[in-house]
């Protein structure tokens, strides 16, 4: 049977505005298990990346539970969450601006182990980095270098190697590929798939780009204004998508090959709510052609409508 390495119910982030609360986390609920990839897609500014950093408590949640190998951590002091550090890691989308410029390569990836003193000696501590720089795909000549003298890809491996620098658990990349070239971007997914099955890292993966996650993940989420909008395993959310917004999202895919019949193309319609003080209705029934009147009297939750394939839609199911 599957460990479950890291369980989220019904977590929410809101922020304080001068209008009012903006929910930009509202209600998401998932569990992974160990070994396994989870996918978020969704467009810019739907709570997906702050999901991530809620998990990890690097920003504090509003509510709800974070389960991580069994253990409650929703209300860990920061003395505690540190020691846990070494288990939950995170990439983050820009190589350049989550590096200090100040150091080199080898100091960077060998920051993590010496801040958690995993090693006693120096010594130990640069034949890890090294270990890692080898690992990640960095040739040794690039050890004292420091970041601006190097590519986006070379940048976005010392980011994975210094999640990797502590043996975690959980890694979680907000949009590690975003930002590179198609080719780097390859590179750096095989990597990470390499990097897995090797050792049996969980990941949660962060993105916009749906030919990515599909390639990358086992199971995909939907995000939209902070929500959970469909839930599913990758190859039966890419064959029967049935959220609208789904839909939408999957139509917007470009086909790369020269005279073969494109579908047809769901647009979206109208602009997206606002996240802040939002009303108790469907939060995409306003860019919705299948909105009726139940939509605008309740927001739907979600509920399973095959094995494994949740969907928040009142005309799904």
């Amino acid at each position: 049977m599957e460990k479950t390495l890291l369980e989220v119910q019904n977590l929410t982030k809101y922020f304080t505005t001068p209008a009012g609360q903006l929910h930009a986390v509202d209600g998401v609920s998932f569990k992974i298990e160990e070994g396994k990839t989870l996918g978020i897609v969704g467009e810019s500014g739907c709570g997906k990346s702050t999901t991530g950093r809620t998990i990890l408590k690097l920003i504090q949640p509003t509510g709800g539970k974070i389960i991580f190998d069994g253990e409650d951590i929703t209300n860990y002091s920061t003395a505690k969450m540190r020691k846990l550090r070494t288990e939950m890691q995170i990439i983050f989308q820009d190589p350049f601006s989550s590096l200090d410029p100040r150091q080199s390569v080898l100091q960077l990836i060998s920051e993590p182990m010496i801040e958690h003193k995993m090693f006693r000696s120096k010594a130990e501590v640069e034949k890890r980095a090294l270990e890692l720089m080898e690992t990640v795909g960095l040739a040794r000549r690039y050890m004292n270098v420091y970041p601006h003298e190097l590519d986006g890809g070379r940048r976005q491996r010392i980011g994975v190697a210094r999640a990797l620098a502590v043996n975690p658990k959980l890694i979680i990349c907000d949009e590690p590929v975003s930002a590179l070239d198609v080719s780097i971007q390859a590179q750096i997914l095989n990597l990470l798939r390499e990097l897995q099955r090797n050792m049996g890292l969980t990941f949660i993966f962060i993105t916009h780009d749906l030919s990515v996650v599909k390639y990358f993940s086992d199971d995909i989420a939907v995000m939209y204004l902070g929500q959970m909008v469909e839930k599913a395993p990758s190859d039966e959310l890419f064959a029967n998508p049935m959220h609208p917004y789904t839909k939408a999202l999957l139509s917007a895919i470009p086909i790369p090959v020269v005279g073969k019949e494109k579908p047809e193309r769901t647009l979206i319609k109208g602009e997206i709510t606002s996240p802040v003080n939002l009303p108790d209705e469907c939060r995409f029934g306003k860019r919705c052609d299948e909105c009726h009147e139940d939509c605008r009297k309740s927001n739907p939750g979600l509920k399973e409508i095959r094995p494994g394939h949740f969907v928040a839609c009142h005309h799904v199911g």
